[in-house]
């Protein structure tokens, strides 16, 4: 027999309809989340499997020589920049497909130019910077994700730093000081290790204003931008210690 005392009817289980309801949309909100940023990983790992077997092809085929003894190799090393100024401040203009196309020639453009590197250091030694890296990216973008801890407050000092060390190392094309570089390259680590994490959890939290909306599908590539750039950031500066030089 019911009790009409009781001002709210309850379900079976104990549970108010209203409750159940909540619940099943935080289970809904939950599991776009995950695809959200899966997609967003996707992208990125893609964009960085992309570049390597581009750069791994461009150094051994001897293309990259030729390039990089020519004037050429300032588009090279600028095209990078170039693509990701296009995508940045054309966002709101491009397509969904028109980012995910310039995300792809960024990432041919970026293998390109990371080419080089196999003329500076040994290929075991780039092939132990790149896991290390991977191993290093994955937990602080975990931390990033699983935190219930506000990170937006180092924000602004990482952005400062990053601003900082990029003043420094056009500084340090004059000065030519060893010293310089290697405390560039050890602050370079500590940024973009800090914005891994500070990244990840901005993206996880922008989820919330950008489901369902037409905006998503180019939020998850400049997500994708984002993570990649922290990554190969942190892996150049990485391998100004454990790259072992020709």
């Amino acid at each position: 027999m019911a009790n009409w005392n009781d001002p709210q009817p309850r379900t079976g289980f104990g549970a108010s309809p209203s409750l159940s309801g909540a619940t099943s949309r935080s289970e809904v909100f939950d599991a776009g989340l995950r695809r959200y940023m899966l997609s967003i990983y996707n992208y990125m790992a893609s964009g960085i499997l992309l570049s390597g077997i581009v750069a791994l092809l461009f150094a051994t085929t001897g293309a990259a020589a030729a390039v990089f003894g020519t004037p050429l190799r300032w588009l090279v090393a600028l095209a990078p920049l170039a693509f990701v100024m296009i995508m940045s401040f054309g966002i709101n203009r491009l397509s969904t497909n028109a980012v995910r196309g310039l995300f792809w020639a960024f990432s041919v453009v970026m293998g390109m130019s990371l080419s080089s590197i196999f003329f500076v250091y040994t290929g075991p030694s780039i092939a132990a910077t790149f896991f290390a890296t991977a191993g290093a990216f994955a937990g602080l973008s975990l931390f990033g994700y699983t935190t219930k801890k506000s990170l937006s407050g180092m924000g602004t000092f990482l952005i400062m730093g990053l601003f900082g060390i990029l003043i420094a190392s056009l500084i340090n094309i004059f000065l030519q000081s060893p010293g310089l570089a290697w405390g560039i390259s050890f602050l370079g680590v500590l940024i973009f290790a800090g914005l891994t994490a500070y990244d990840t959890q901005r993206l996880k939290d922008q989820y919330a204003y950008l489901a369902g909306t037409d905006f998503a599908g180019k939020a998850v590539v400049m997500g994708a931008l984002t993570l990649y750039l922290d990554f190969i950031n942190m892996f150049t500066f990485l391998l100004q210690f454990m790259g072992d030089r020709r």
